[in-house]
């Protein structure tokens, strides 16, 4: 009870954000222990402290929502959705019509969000994992790092692959789906050598009482053994990241109870150079398009010379208003790691900012720190995300340490790669164990 009213005192606080402090910052100033205090109102406390002990410096820039478009077909696939999808008793899209979920779900499933609706939560939600699944099928090679107050501890490279079974331009999935998966997942350690070979596979399915499987490899075991949902919260292979971070997001919506907190304006880290169209991409000549990312050298404090900052600080990342949903989950098995999480969505992009986690108790734990993107035209009907760099930064703010992830692996050209074409006999949990060959 006593972490309910905190909760909502804190929406409210946060929602009052006065005119004239607002005003006093305008794009192009650079937000840093000088001007802090005039957008405190507008960050996570958490997020402010590092500002204001000068950890983090962040050039505020204009984000308007021009700089974003979806692909052909995907507005009509929302007007067809906001028509007729509606959540059952497991909080899962249905047709009304019909009673069922449709075979294959396109576009935002409920683009009208009524925050006096009590789903409101659960349907804001699956808005967030639709507007990422269009961006489809993924493969990637991608930095892992543990870092401290001196810098890094611990680096790993991950190879990680993503299938999707809805969401995405219908041509990308696979035609058939016996097995009613909503997506796949698979990641294997690179390096270093005392991990590599190490594995981890997932399914989620589109049935909500089905619930996810999970699978792991680790080669000094020589076996694969079956992982429960619940360890999804925990980090993985010891980092302050989970496997639910994914994205931004990755829990199963119907495994929480959902409520929307409130609705505001606030500031989020940016890539300036999408915002600006400097992306650089190209398509691959067996399918999907490949991020030439550009300033991955200098995404993170600890990569940049007389950096000043906390290492781990998004040192090329901007910051830009944004109106965001906020959005209050509590677990419903009481196995997972945290007890409650605080997620901030763009209510036009769909692509999460600040996901803050909490325990059981209410005391911070944890808070996830990505980047927003501006559109990148692929051809004349696709389009989605333009990135020069990813950042996502796992924060545990009780050790005052954090994991950073998103950065292009080692070599010239690393896999940085969407709607790409993936066998599903790739994702067979019964082979998994090749990796530590």
């Amino acid at each position: 009870m006593q972490s309910s009213v905190v909760g909502l005192a804190l929406g409210l606080a946060l929602s009052l954000v006065p005119a004239a402090r607002v005003a006093a910052v305008e794009p192009g100033t650079m937000i840093d222990a000088s001007n802090a205090d005039e957008v405190k109102d507008l960050l996570p406390p958490e997020i402010h402290k590092h500002f204001k002990n000068g950890e983090y410096m962040n050039k505020l820039v204009d984000f308007p929502n021009s700089k974003w478009a979806w692909d052909d077909g995907f507005d009509e696939a929302t007007k067809w959705n906001a028509e007729h999808l509606v959540l059952d008793e497991h909080k899962s899209p249905i047709d009304k019509a019909t009673g069922k979920r449709p075979e294959y779900i396109r576009g935002l499933p409920f683009p009208n969000i009524d925050p006096k609706d009590p789903d409101a939560g659960y349907k804001a939600l699956w808005n967030l994992d639709y507007a990422y699944y269009t961006g489809g099928n993924s493969h990637n090679w991608t930095l892992l790092n543990w870092v401290s107050r001196s810098g890094i501890d611990r680096s790993s490279v991950q190879d990680v692959y993503f299938l999707y079974y809805d969401g995405q331009p219908r041509q990308y999935s696979p035609p058939k789906n016996s097995e009613n998966f909503l997506f796949q997942f698979l990641s294997v350690t690179v390096s270093p050598a005392d991990l590599q070979g190490t594995a981890a596979l997932g399914y989620r399915f589109k049935d909500p009482t089905k619930r996810d499987l999970s699978w792991a490899y680790v080669p000094a075991l020589r076996r694969v053994r079956a992982v429960s949902p619940a360890n999804r919260s925990d980090g993985f292979l010891g980092s302050d990241m989970s496997q639910d971070d994914g994205f931004f997001f990755d829990g199963k919506p119907e495994d929480f109870e959902w409520k929307v907190v409130g609705h505001k304006e606030a500031l989020r880290f940016v890539d300036p150079d999408s915002i600006a169209g400097k992306v650089k991409e190209r398509e691959l000549p067996g399918g999907g398009w490949r991020t030439v990312a550009i300033n991955n050298d200098r995404t993170v404090g600890y990569m940049v010379k007389d950096w000043k900052g906390v290492p781990w600080g998004p040192v090329a990342a901007a910051v830009a208003k944004r109106k965001f949903w906020v959005l209050e989950g509590v677990p419903k098995d009481k196995y997972y790691l945290y007890g409650k999480m605080e997620l901030w969505i763009d209510d036009t992009t769909w692509a999460g900012a600040w996901n803050r986690k909490f325990s059981w108790q209410g005391d911070l734990l944890n808070t996830l720190q990505v980047l927003g993107y501006a559109t990148y035209q692929w051809n004349d009907k696709e389009r989605w995300w333009g990135a020069t760099m990813s950042f996502q930064l796992a924060e545990n703010v009780k050790q005052d340490r954090a994991t950073a992830a998103g950065m292009n692996g080692p070599g010239a050209d690393p896999p940085n790669d969407r709607r790409v074409p993936l066998d599903p006999g790739f994702f067979d949990y019964q082979t998994l164990s090749r990796f530590g060959k």
